[in-house]
C-alpha cells in the first residue's frame, strides 16, 4: 500500500529543510550586511513584483476566459513565495546557497504579510494559517539543523551525507506517489484548461526574468535570484486551497500544474546559465 501524500509531504519537507540546515555554512548568514541591496531586491521581486505580475495577467482581457479554479491556482502560487526546495535547487544548479537561505527565510516571513495584502478574491486568508505552515515546514527544521551545525559540528558533519540521501529518497517517493495519484486527473485538467497553461507559463517566465534582472552581474547571484522569484511554495498554496476551497479539487490540480510548468521552464534557463558559466 502506497504511503499517503498527507504524511509524505510534511515528512519530506521537514527532512529536506533539516538536512539543508545541517549542511549550510554558518558564516554565510553574516553576509546579509554586505548584501543588503541584493537581498532587498530579491525580496521585492519574489514577494511583490511576482504577485503584481499575476494581477496584471489575470486582469488582462485575453485571460478573462480562464476558469475560476485556474485563476485561484495562479493567484495562490503568486502570493506563496519561499519554496521549501529552493536551497537544494540553488546549491545544485550553480547558485549561492547562503544567499538563497537568507532570501528564503526573509521571504518566508514576508509571506505572512503578502497573503494578507494581496489575498485572493473572495477568500479571507488568515495570517495564522500562513504563519503555521511557514514555521512548521520551513523555519523550525532549518533552525534545528543550523543549531546542530553550531553546537555539534562533528555530529553535523557525520549526519550531512546520510540526511541528504534520506531526503533524496523521500523526495523521489513523494514525486512518484503524487504522480500515481494525480496523473489521470491532471490529464483531464489539461484538456479542460488549455488556455490556463500558457498564462501559467508566462508568469513563470516573467518571474525568471525579474529575478535575473534584479541581480548583479555575478552569475551565481543571477541563478539564485531567478530561482527565488520563479519557484513558489506549493505547500503553502495547497494548504490555503484545502482550507478555503476544499470542495474545488481543480484548484489543487492547477497548483500542481503550475509547479510542473515551473520545473519544465527552469530546465532550459539553467542549461543556458551553465553554458554561460562554462
Amino acid at each position: 500500500m502506497a504511503p499517503s501524500p498527507s504524511v509524505l509531504v510534511p515528512a519530506t519537507l521537514f527532512t529536506i529543510m533539516f538536512a539543508l540546515g545541517v549542511g549550510l555554512p554558518l558564516d554565510g548568514f553574516s553576509r546579509w550586511q554586505q548584501q543588503r541591496g541584493v537581498l532587498l531586491r530579491g525580496l521585492l521581486g519574489t514577494c511583490v513584483l511576482v504577485p503584481l505580475a499575476a494581477v496584471a495577467l489575470l486582469l488582462w482581457p485575453a485571460t478573462l476566459s480562464l476558469s475560476q479554479p485556474a485563476r485561484f491556482a495562479i493567484a495562490l502560487m503568486a502570493v506563496s513565495p519561499s519554496a521549501p526546495l529552493l536551497l537544494r535547487k540553488a546549491g545544485k544548479q550553480g547558485g549561492d546557497r547562503s544567499l538563497a537561505a537568507l532570501l528564503q527565510v526573509g521571504a518566508a516571513l514576508v509571506a505572512i504579510l503578502i497573503t494578507r495584502i494581496f489575498g485572493v478574491s473572495g477568500w479571507a486568508i488568515e495570517a495564522r494559517h500562513v504563519a503555521g505552515q511557514v514555521a512548521l515546514a520551513q523555519l523550525v527544521p532549518l533552525l534545528l539543523g543550523l543549531l546542530l551545525r553550531r553546537f555539534a559540528p562533528q555530529w553535523a558533519s557525520r549526519l550531512e551525507a546520510p540526511l541528504d540521501r534520506i531526503a533524496n529518497v523521500l523526495l523521489l517517493l513523494l514525486v512518484l506517489v503524487v504522480l500515481a495519484k494525480t496523473a489521470p486527473l491532471l490529464t483531464t485538467y489539461v484538456g479542460a484548461n488549455l488556455v490556463a497553461l500558457p498564462v501559467m507559463g508566462a508568469l513563470v517566465l516573467i518571474s525568471l526574468a525579474l529575478g535575473y534582472g534584479l541581480a548583479d552581474r555575478d552569475p551565481q547571484q543571477r541563478v539564485t535570484l531567478a530561482l527565488v522569484t520563479s519557484m513558489r511554495n506549493p505547500g503553502l498554496a495547497l494548504l490555503l486551497a484545502g482550507t478555503y476551497a476544499p470542495e474545488v479539487p481543480a484548484v489543487k490540480l492547477g497548483i500542481l500544474m503550475y509547479l510542473l510548468i515551473t520545473v519544465l521552464l527552469s530546465i532550459p534557463f539553467l542549461h543556458w546559465q551553465r553554458l554561460r558559466q562554462a
